[in-house]
């Protein structure tokens, strides 16, 4: 049985947990640790290398942010400690893990879960994944591909950044009925649309598992469904990309 291993860092937790390649299961529970008050490399480093410790694992790993992640550095920090900035995500984990490290975004990682074991799967062409919360992360994915770090979550819609106004936190902010909301979100993605032509929208986030109140509302060209892996996706997705990160520095 292939494994992998997959952490994934967040604004309020950072989680971790062996995953089965073959079928994109957790091959035990996951270790949810909470992030640190201040979040520096080091602070957060010191976690992930508990959680890995607590499996006895050694093998490579894949390791989410939630920033803009530039081969292995991070390049944004609007949720973690701005020192984060420039700071080698890979090294700095892999010196406190002692295990081979692989940083990707987090809705990378969870647009890659769901193209190989979730909702796209099976699905040829562009898929695109967004993640309404408190913002909107976006992944794409062309023919199995990922095309890296896509901020489509800021978009100017109407004069306005998409995500201040679409974001589940904008729904939630301004007490919008699913109705309201879905217009809004209905602006968003046939924006997406209009520029990029994709084949299948998948939504991830909380919210997603609602999501029979508000797809129904838009009315797009592409179809659009919820996503499948909720939680589990980027601890899935980064244990996916290193394992094939891994594979390509071997050969």
């Amino acid at each position: 049985m292939a494994s992998g291993f997959g952490i994934d860092i967040g604004g309020s937790g950072i989680k971790g947990a062996p995953v089965d390649l073959e079928s994109g299961q957790l091959s035990a529970d996951r270790v949810r640790l909470p992030t640190p008050e201040r979040s520096t490399p080091a602070a957060v480093a010191e976690i992930v290398a508990r959680i890995v410790e607590q499996f006895g694992w050694t093998g490579p790993i894949g390791c989410t942010f939630p920033a803009v992640v530039r081969r292995g550095v991070v390049c944004t920090a609007a949720n973690v400690d701005r020192s984060w900035i420039g700071t080698d995500l890979e090294e700095v984990v892999r010196s406190a893990a002692g295990v081979p490290v692989t940083g990707l975004n987090d809705a990378d990682a969870a647009g890659l879960a769901e193209v190989r074991y979730g909702a796209a799967s099976g699905h040829r062409g562009v898929v695109i994944l967004t993640t309404l919360g408190t913002g909107i992360g976006t992944a794409v994915v062309n023919e199995g591909e990922l095309v890296p770090n896509t901020e489509l979550g800021h978009l100017e819609v109407g004069g306005h950044d998409a995500e201040t106004r679409a974001s589940d936190a904008a729904r939630d902010r301004e007490q919008l009925t699913w109705e309201q909301w879905a217009k809004r979100l209905q602006k968003y993605y046939r924006r997406l649309e209009d520029l990029l032509w994709p084949d299948l929208f998948v939504v991830g986030g909380g919210v997603s598992r609602k999501a029979d109140k508000f797809l129904p509302l838009l009315d797009l060209r592409t179809e659009i469904v919820p996503a499948q892996l909720r939680n589990q996706a980027g601890i899935v997705g980064a244990a996916l990309y290193a394992a094939a990160h891994s594979a390509v520095g071997s050969g």
